[in-house]
């Protein structure tokens, strides 16, 4: 069993190793995962997260990495989320602690964490949430939560990180993708990436294009930029920051980080509510209470909805 409270005193400190332990217990589902989180809550909350996503090929490891150097200039200390496939055999991440990102290693104020996806859809993983407020208490400034390439369920991010950052590169189909994705709409900061290459300029333009049909903003709304880079030379990375502390200035200012954090908390109050309840009917299968329900529905006693309702209701009067 872990020491919780001493591991959390560690990472607060800034010692790898435990918060390392930390996530590792929230990626295991640890019987401790509730006591950790406990000890967590009152810690957390200060930190600026912000999702990293696109389609393959983009560059995002690379720019992941280029931003972390531009905030570690200023001072930031910064946490790093990279989401990978996971291996159809351990379920490990595939691509483990990411290549581009091995300059920042020694570096005392970057933490770079790889987690697996585990099959879970929407190019995050499942324990995502949690692993953030291990970095966030931690007292990490940022935490970058750099996303799988996997087009159109990229739009989870949306829903994890406080300013998202969509990359494009050109001569990639990248404006056809995205516009058939849908994922237009969740992206607060866009970055032309490889900007060196042919096509770059007809990139943006179309992503502007692309933008401005969809516009349904009233005056003050947010309208996201569009930020040219070569992450691979870090260049425009400064600008991409710039873009981002404008962004995360009008939240605050609107009320919408506030919001938007509000809206994260719920959705992961009804995950964790709804997976108690899954693995709460999961004890049932093989059970008289189910068994009796299913032969009510194939007799066409009960339709399954209302043989649902009875499920439920007896789970959570037992629960």
């Amino acid at each position: 069993m872990a020491d919780v409270p001493t591991l959390v005193e560690q990472a607060r400190q800034g010692r790898p190793r435990a918060v390392a332990r930390l996530i590792s217990l929230v990626e295991g589902a640890s019987p401790q995962l509730r006591e950790v989180m406990a000890a967590l809550a009152p810690l957390a909350g200060g930190a600026y997260v912000v999702g990293v996503t696109g389609s393959p090929g983009v560059g995002k490891s690379t720019s992941t990495s280029a931003l972390v150097s531009a905030y570690r200039r200023i001072g930031k200390r910064v946490g790093v989320l990279a989401v990978d496939p996971s291996s159809p055999f351990s379920g490990g991440a595939l691509l483990g602690d990411r290549v581009r990102m091995s300059e920042h290693a020694s570096d005392p104020g970057v933490y770079i964490r790889s987690m697996a996806t585990r099959g879970h859809l929407g190019g995050l993983a499942w324990a995502a949430p949690q692993a953030i407020r291990v970095l966030d208490a931690a007292g990490c400034d940022v935490v970058l939560v750099e996303t799988v390439g996997v087009g159109q369920s990229e739009v989870e991010i949306a829903a994890q990180a406080d300013t998202s950052v969509l990359l494009l590169a050109p001569g990639m189909g990248d404006g056809i993708q995205a516009a058939k994705a849908g994922i237009l709409e969740i992206g607060d900061v866009y970055v032309v990436n490889k900007a060196d290459r042919e096509g770059a300029d007809a990139t943006a333009r179309e992503l502007n294009h692309m933008l401005g049909l969809g516009e349904g903003r009233a005056p003050g709304d947010w309208r996201p930029p569009i930020v040219k880079t070569v992450a691979a030379r870090g260049e425009g990375i400064d600008e991409v920051v710039e873009a981002l502390e404008k962004h995360r200035a009008w939240m605050e200012e609107h009320g919408v980080l506030a919001e938007r954090r509000m809206r994260r908390a719920a959705g992961e109050v009804e995950t964790i509510a709804v997976t108690a309840l899954r693995e709460r009917i999961g004890d049932l299968h093989g059970d008289r209470r189910l068994g009796a329900l299913a032969e009510r529905v194939v007799a066409g006693e009960l339709d399954p909805y209302t043989a649902a309702d009875e499920l439920v209701a007896g789970v959570t009067e037992q629960g």
